[in-house]
């Protein structure tokens, strides 16, 4: 029979070992000058000259499984069932994008978190696919996101922070649930980037 104190520990354990998994992300909320919130991911963990490891952004999102944020701005708890690491590497969307954007999608997925947080512009969607009728039984959420990510030298000194608006994709479930379902129409911003 295991001990209270023996238990704690075990507890103390677990915790850990899940706080070292959050703080393996280098993860930070800025705000522009006018105020704005965007989260910047410090390190580009998703690489490739020419095209982005999908399947190894599936299994970091996997790391997400169970978890749920709250948006600030709204209240609404948003859960991470089993769409993103399918739909967020293997959509159709995310297929279509290309170069900065295709990399900006992957490394995004560090800050997903923070994102949700700050997101703002709840927009409401009918749900209109039959394949999703279940699923997304009371239809689709929109909100609005900024983040930026870091771009290196040729000599692998970091020059500036890109900045991106991206659209947060939540379906609202069966379960009466707001589940996290994709990250689409990543634009970067034309405005002036973050200097170091």
């Amino acid at each position: 029979m295991i001990s209270y104190l023996a238990l704690l520990d075990v507890c103390k354990q677990i915790n850990d070992s899940s706080q070292s998994k959050k703080q393996q992300r280098n993860v930070s909320v800025i705000q522009d000058i006018d105020g704005n919130n965007i989260v910047v991911i410090n390190d580009i963990r998703f690489k490739g000259k020419r095209s982005i490891d999908w399947k190894e952004v599936r299994a970091y999102l996997k790391e997400y499984l169970g978890d749920f944020y709250k948006v600030a701005s709204t209240g609404d708890v948003i859960y991470i069932g089993s769409d993103p690491p399918s739909e967020y590497s293997g959509s159709k969307y995310t297929h279509s994008i290309k170069g900065t954007n295709a990399k900006a999608k992957a490394n995004a997925a560090q800050g997903i978190p923070e994102m949700i947080e700050i997101a703002l512009g709840k927009h409401f969607r009918e749900n209109k696919e039959r394949k999703h009728w279940r699923n997304a039984m009371y239809g689709w959420y929109r909100y609005d996101t900024r983040f930026a990510i870091p771009v290196y030298k040729d000599d692998e000194e970091m020059e500036r922070y890109n900045i991106f608006h991206a659209s947060l994709i939540v379906r609202y479930s069966e379960d009466r649930k707001m589940y996290l379902y994709d990250i689409i129409d990543i634009k970067k911003e034309t405005s002036n980037p973050i200097e170091p």
